[in-house]
């Protein structure tokens, strides 16, 4: 259970001004434009404000220990439910407005124009791609449609399959390529990842309709969507940009898929379920996912760092998240801003994370003696 944090209330949680914080992305957008149309030094706007202010901000905001009230309803959650489904034709049209006005501006040389789209790639990867999690959980056909087109952007449409199907389900075992081993150093884990999390993902759509005596090729896949959507956004791109255009394109997406690879390589860094025999693991609990409470940093990210409710509870919506305390989750030293540039040295991130990882398994496992399979990734596949 989560621990007794001071509750905000439905009617608090109803108030505009409470959801307004979480809206702080949609400053990225004019920044984004802004970068384009000046030039020089500002081009390392984007990734300079997303990856350090929010982490100076977080440093004088502090933690936010605050549980919502999870009885609250979609109407409740009005203003919060508006932000991910703006996102979508905001980022739209600054990606693809860009394409076409960043080729042709004569102000711009080739490295300015190639860190404009570096850093509209940390932009669709921080906040586009999040933004999409967020709504490829819920029920309604124009959410979920809105996940697919996010995806779409950044070439990484699969990752809603992987994610729904593969990772939740398999989360801190062996048969989740996106939970990273003990000692599993980035520069290891990025590669393994882009490889296992296609496959997976593929595999388990197909499995899913062969269990309706359907074949892969069946037009209910979502590969074929998948396919379809990212077909047409480099085609748009080439259309808008030209070749340049569709370079400019395909850094932006490369850009964003690493960095959502970054937040997966930290979000269960060395966790694993036990293995209880013959195939079975224990149930997914609170203590399988690192956590942060930074304020700023769940204000930029919909309290993705509130992950452990996340996987507990995975149809809450991110306002009603709740927090872990130290007793109940990992926590993590830092917001994710700080953490993901960690993650980029590896002698660094072990010398922060291993010893927190030994402390988690004496915490929670000390009848564990021999930790070799677990690192390894060589306990049984779960059934």
């Amino acid at each position: 259970m989560a621990p007794q944090h001071s509750m905000v209330s439905v009617d608090q949680l109803a108030q505009f001004k409470r959801a307004l914080p979480f809206a702080l992305s949609f400053a990225l957008i004019p920044l984004a434009w802004l970068t384009a149309f000046v030039g020089g030094w500002s081009v390392i706007l984007l990734p300079l404000l997303t990856w350090y202010l929010f982490s100076v901000i977080d440093s004088i905001a502090g933690l936010n220990l605050e549980n919502a009230d999870t009885s609250a309803t979609d109407d409740d959650l009005f203003w919060y439910r508006i932000i991910p489904i703006a996102w979508m034709p905001a980022q739209f049209f600054t990606v693809f407005g860009l394409a076409w006005y960043v080729p042709q501006a004569a102000h711009l040389g080739g490295w300015e124009k190639a860190l404009i789209f570096l850093g509209i790639g940390v932009m669709t990867g921080t906040i586009g791609i999040n933004y999409s999690h967020e709504l490829m959980h819920q029920k309604n056909k124009l959410e979920r449609w809105w996940a697919d087109i996010l995806l779409a952007m950044v070439l990484y449409s699969h990752f809603r399959s992987e994610h729904l199907l593969v990772h939740h389900r398999y989360v801190a075992t062996p048969r989740d390529p996106v939970t990273a081993f003990y000692n599993e150093g980035f520069h290891r884990f990025y590669p393994r990842v882009l490889k296992q999390s296609l496959k997976s993902s593929f595999r388990a759509e197909k499995e899913m309709l062969a269990r309706k005596d359907k074949p892969w090729t069946s037009s209910s896949n979502p590969f074929f969507r998948y396919w379809s959507l990212q077909g047409g956004f480099l085609i748009l791109a080439l259309i808008l940009g030209g070749w340049v255009g569709l370079g400019l394109f395909l850094i932006q997406a490369g850009v964003a898929i690493w960095q959502l690879e970054l937040v997966n390589y930290i979000e269960h860094y060395g966790l694993t379920r036990k293995h209880l025999g013959e195939g079975k693991y224990e149930h997914v609990q609170p203590r399988h996912s690192w956590n942060a409470a930074h304020r700023a940093s769940n204000w930029l990210l919909i309290n993705l760092q509130r992950h452990s409710d996340h996987h507990y509870k995975p149809d809450r919506r991110f306002p009603v998240l709740q927090t872990y305390g130290k007793a109940d989750a990992p926590q993590l030293p830092f917001g994710y801003p700080i953490m993901t540039m960690v993650a980029m040295m590896p002698w660094v991130w072990r010398r922060v994370m291993n010893p927190r990882v030994r402390k988690w398994r004496e915490m929670y496992y000390p009848e564990i003696t021999d930790w070799t399979p677990y690192n390894k990734g060589l306990t049984p596949y779960p059934r």
